[in-house]
């Protein structure tokens, strides 16, 4: 064969495009682009495989607008800048701007995302982004600011057959081989919602066989044994590995912790998503038991943000060993889960104790705001008693120390020496 079948079946029209409904169907936002014109920037969402560069290439194709593209994982600045002077080039009175389309935008550093703004914001480009990754995270403000965010979900079993069916009856190449479908459960799972693995496994079942191919749970797994790694970051094995990764850490158990990162590691997760689960993992498991854990955990997550693959691994490793191996306490985590939950279940709008709050006017000071406070370091041992709950909720406990600590121990008893019984 020549060109993969990905590329031999990508959409050259809206109407051919499957999957992503709420944004290209009847009254999606794409289909009011391609009527308007007015296409605003924005950046595309979604796990790999279910059309963010197809969706990019038929807004500019319908529109007939220069179309310029960069990969961020091999293009810098000095690309950037090259891209955005032809656009310039492009430019003419009343034209609309021209389209830059850059892959994988959460792998740009913070200087390459700055070189971009002036551009989106003179109007010299219309900025198109595809990511995997929360832009929230990965797309420094301003530019995320300037932009609009459209989700794309994985691709679901329908339309994934859609896909399928669409493939043995218009692809040239599979016709004349001839495709039977007996079954299609294992080419659904292995495709994981993913319609680029879906065509590329019937890429390797055609190039497995001789003749006519057959499409079964056996041929499929067959094809496949050589060809699917020990973890796949955007399958089911995914939320499976991470999970355990989870569970070891917060279960102290430092080998199997390890094993999963590598397994992670080797499948090409990206090391930010681990550092981001680890900073989590030391303020939900591990919490007041060792107040350390959080502080290597942003660490972690910091120098894996600078500095990268492979050498992010020994940062993650050791972050995972130290966590792992630290005590364990939810308290905080349930506290603020109980708060969360009396708040939202509480119907009243609880006044603020006037002692407590805050009298920046002279009315606020007639009215009694601020009167009868007690500057806690004006008192021995820093603390003046005083009641700082709203009325109805005196002596309510959201906060209970896990006694099974040192730390928090002393945290109990520092409680019942200055509340005397209160809490």
């Amino acid at each position: 064969m020549g060109r993969p079948l990905a590329e031999r079946l990508r959409p050259q029209a809206l109407d051919e495009y499957i999957g992503q409904e709420h944004l290209v169907g009847k009254n999606g936002v794409f289909r009011r682009f391609m009527e308007t014109g007015n296409v605003p920037s924005f950046i595309l969402w979604g796990p790999p495989g279910v059309g963010k560069t197809t969706l990019a290439r038929l807004v500019a194709n319908s529109l007939q607008r220069p179309f310029y593209t960069l990969s961020a994982v091999a293009a810098g600045v000095k690309d950037v800048r090259e891209a955005i002077d032809s656009a310039r080039k492009q430019q003419f009175f009343n034209t609309p701007s021209p389209f830059l389309f850059i892959d994988e935008i959460h792998r740009f550093n913070k200087s390459q995302q700055d070189s971009l703004l002036g551009a989106v914001e003179q109007g010299v480009i219309t900025l198109i982004g595809a990511t995997t990754e929360n832009p929230s995270f990965e797309v420094i403000s301003p530019l995320l600011s300037r932009c609009q965010v459209y989700v794309l979900n994985p691709m679901n079993d329908a339309e994934l057959r859609t896909l399928l069916h669409r493939a043995v009856e218009t692809d040239a190449e599979l016709r004349e081989r001839g495709v039977e479908v007996v079954e299609t459960e294992a080419l659904l799972r292995f495709s994981g919602g993913d319609a680029r693995k879906l065509l590329n496994i019937l890429d390797i079942l055609a190039a497995s066989t001789d003749g006519r191919i057959t499409i079964s749970d056996k041929s499929v797994t067959d094809a496949l044994q050589q060809n699917i790694a020990l973890y796949d970051k955007n399958g089911e094995q995914h939320y499976d590995v991470i999970s355990a990764f989870i569970k070891s850490v917060r279960g102290s158990d430092p080998n199997a912790a390890v094993y999963y990162l590598a397994r992670m590691l080797a499948g090409g997760e990206e090391p930010r998503f681990i550092a981001r689960r680890l900073a989590i993992l030391a303020a939900e498991d591990i919490g007041l038991a060792n107040p350390n854990a959080l502080l290597m955990a942003n660490a972690a997550f910091d120098i894996v943000h600078k500095i990268g693959m492979p050498e992010a691994r020994i940062v993650l490793s050791e972050a995972t060993v130290y966590l792992a191996n630290s005590p364990k306490s939810n308290a905080s985590y349930m506290a603020i889960e109980r708060a969360t939950a009396f708040v939202n279940g509480d119907t009243t709008n609880r006044p603020v104790p006037l002692h407590i709050r805050n009298a920046p006017t002279s009315l606020m000071k007639d009215l009694g705001y601020h009167k009868g406070y007690r500057y806690a370091h004006d008192f021995e041992g820093g603390f003046a008693e005083l009641e700082f709950m709203p009325a109805g909720l005196e002596g309510t406990r959201f906060y209970e120390p896990n006694t099974d600590n040192a730390t928090e121990v002393r945290f109990a008893e520092r409680i019942a020496q200055l509340w005397k019984g209160k809490y």
